[in-house]
């Protein structure tokens, strides 16, 4: 059994509309929800396929889907075909792995154009935590003054040697 729900949803500059559009939803039981999940299909592209890509590549790929999502999102307010909702998700997490796999590459030209400097940009090193952050480093710590250096060299430790 289906139950219809009627909502009045405010659409603004979608599409040239600019008047509140009566829109229905309808809640599907629970056993035809699981199978529709099943069903879906990928957007169609791997991660690592995306890596192989340019940098411009990834940026026209990144403008086609959200363009497609900017479509799907009207689709859902004039109450388009459901395997167009269900769509959305997968079209959010592509866009979601092409923007990684841009803040990716970024870090790996940035790693490699600072290999070897004295200081690091702060994405670039390592979070751990502020506490650790601030220890002071084992060179540091083991550091001695130039008076303990002195009272070292001139009272060295004893040893002793026990005849048994």
């Amino acid at each position: 059994a289906f139950v219809v729900v009627f909502h009045q949803v405010q659409v603004f500059a979608i599409a040239g509309l600019c008047n509140s559009i009566s829109i229905f939803s309808v809640s599907v039981p629970i056993q035809a929800r699981r199978k529709q999940r099943k069903s879906v299909q990928m957007v169609g592209f791997k991660v690592h396929e995306l890596r192989t890509k340019s940098k411009g590549d990834l940026l026209s790929q990144l403008k086609e889907l959200k363009t497609e999502l900017a479509a799907l999102r009207v689709a859902k307010v004039t109450g388009g075909a459901p395997n167009k909702l269900s769509k959305i998700k997968e079209v959010r997490l592509s866009i979601a792995q092409v923007l990684t796999v841009i803040r990716q590459n970024q870090l790996k030209n940035l790693r490699e154009a600072f290999n070897g400097k004295k200081y690091l940009p702060l994405d670039l090193r390592p979070k751990k935590t502020r506490a650790i952050r601030r220890k002071l480093t084992t060179h540091e710590s083991s550091a001695k003054t130039s008076k303990k250096a002195k009272k070292d060299a001139y009272f060295p430790t004893r040893k002793y040697a026990i005849k048994a």
